[in-house]
């Protein structure tokens, strides 16, 4: 009797924690002003792809999704990967969402401590703490996500099929951007008479080709996305060309939570086999790419040389 009442209690117990466990709000960090993967405005509904993506994730684990909001804002003392570990050793949220997988974004931190980006919510104090950095750990990936070269009305309808189709066009580009270093780097330099930078921040660029100022630019494709949305009349086209080079996107946690990024991994599986990934990315205006190989990139800067 004694025995029974032992085993009894041992799986009463378990099923408690189980039934607490679904109750767990699964929380995921996302990027506040990153359209089209996700999107967060006062007085608005969420939006995005990664929302989507989210949702779709707690419900297949059973749980009630959390999101919560941030805003990247880079510094001296911070980068994305900083601000990523810093949110999941906080306990802000178990997943950062729109992960760039890319091996220098998932080493150990040089840095034992980072500060906190801006977060819904956030007090004054957590502005001013540091948080101890703990070690990123990746699920699979769920999104490739390419540079491509948008073109302007002048060079509507140009044939581009490599970075050496650019020749004789005015190009522009962002200092200090991947886009900068692959057209500035090409082919010895070959581009660089061609090639106006602007300041990233504080000149549109994209706008700046709209206009007819310049003829073709290199950038994420997301971003071409997301002008593309919210300008919708745009003169400036999508050449189909994407750079060879390019990072696929998925969540980070931390690798002390490896059945939470098993679990992840599971229904990343599932929703791409039934074509929901995809699915996802075309109800969010994301020109949507499936991961390709390596799942981690490598060293970006020294292929881009290589090259």
């Amino acid at each position: 009797m004694r025995r029974w009442l032992a085993v009894w209690s041992v799986a009463a117990m378990l099923a408690a924690a189980t039934a607490h466990a679904a109750d767990d709000p699964l929380k995921i960090c996302l990027d506040e002003d990153r359209p089209p993967l996700s999107v967060h405005h006062k007085g608005k509904p969420d939006a995005g792809f990664d929302v989507l993506l989210a949702q779709a994730i707690a419900e297949r684990l059973g749980r009630p999704l959390k999101i919560q909001w941030f805003e990247s804002k880079l510094d001296e003392d911070s980068s994305p990967q900083l601000e990523a570990n810093a949110l999941l050793s906080d306990g802000r949220c178990a997943l950062v969402g729109g992960y760039a997988l890319t091996m220098d974004s998932l080493v150990k931190p040089g840095m034992k401590t980072a500060r906190l980006p801006d977060f819904a919510g956030a007090t004054r104090d957590d502005r001013r703490r540091r948080v101890a950095l703990g070690v990123l750990a990746p699920s699979r990936p769920y999104v490739y996500s390419p540079m491509t070269v948008v073109l302007g009305p002048k060079a509507q309808g140009r044939k581009i099929a490599d970075i050496g189709d650019l020749a004789g066009l005015r190009l522009v580009i962002e200092s200090g951007s991947l886009g900068d270093a692959i057209l500035m780097t090409f082919d010895k330099g070959r581009l660089i008479d061609s090639i106006t930078h602007l300041v990233p921040g504080r000149d549109d660029l994209l706008g700046a080709l709209n206009r007819g100022d310049h003829d073709a630019t290199l950038i994420d494709l997301g971003r071409f996305d997301a002008y593309r949305a919210a300008h919708p009349d745009t003169a400036i086209t999508a050449s189909g060309y994407y750079y060879p080079i390019g990072a696929n996107r998925g969540y980070v946690g931390l690798a002390s939570e490896p059945a939470l990024i098993e679990a992840v991994n599971k229904a990343l599986t599932e929703l791409a086999a039934e074509g929901k990934i995809a699915e996802f990315g075309k109800q969010a205006g994301l020109t949507y790419l499936p991961p390709r190989e390596p799942a981690i990139l490598g060293d970006v800067w020294m292929k881009i040389i290589q090259r």
